[in-house]
């Protein structure tokens, strides 16, 4: 398996993994959203909890250049770990959401 279908691999596997937990309150559904011709991956929260509308992104990874980009993980998981356990080298995933002058300090890519 090349890089790149590796990478799609354990994103797809991750996302889908988090997904398949039920939402404790609400009614409340986690979506998929897989665009593999422009890899972005995205898990959704849509539904209703009481009288309250929940519609949000919890997950979103890109990659972009042959790296992981992490863009939003509203989760208590440890996303890049998992990757990295799935065999993707640290300096493959990039931490999009912190600031760029930050990432030489995560221990992860810096892009």
């Amino acid at each position: 398996m090349d890089k790149l279908e590796q990478y799609r691999t354990a994103i797809k596997k991750i996302l889908t993994d988090y997904a398949s937990v039920p939402i404790a309150n609400g009614e409340i559904d986690s979506q998929l959203i897989f665009d593999t011709e422009r890899d972005r991956y995205q898990v959704m929260s849509v539904g209703w909890n009481g009288h309250r509308r929940v519609h949000g992104c919890i997950l979103h990874l890109d990659i972009i250049n042959g790296k992981i980009w992490l863009q939003q993980n509203t989760t208590e998981r440890q996303i890049a770990q998992e990757l990295v356990a799935m065999g993707i080298p640290k300096e493959d995933i990039i931490l999009g959401f912190q600031a760029p002058y930050v990432r030489q300090y995560t221990n992860f890519g810096v892009a």
